[in-house]
């Protein structure tokens, strides 16, 4: 069995605090869309290279 020795622990969270579970932004983006700007930008590079190119 163990023993008491007198040393206390963290609580649950293990010193972790908790502010604010929902965080407001102005921009307000789901993942998705994040992709979608993403694979619109690599579209865009490439056609730019493809009917832009330089040298």
């Amino acid at each position: 069995m163990a023993q008491q020795s007198g040393v206390s622990v963290p609580g649950p969270f293990g010193g972790l605090m908790r502010y604010d579970e929902e965080y407001s932004s102005r921009f307000m983006l789901k993942p998705a869309h994040v992709v979608a700007f993403i694979i619109g930008f690599i579209v865009f590079v490439l056609a730019l290279k493809i009917f832009w190119p330089i040298g």
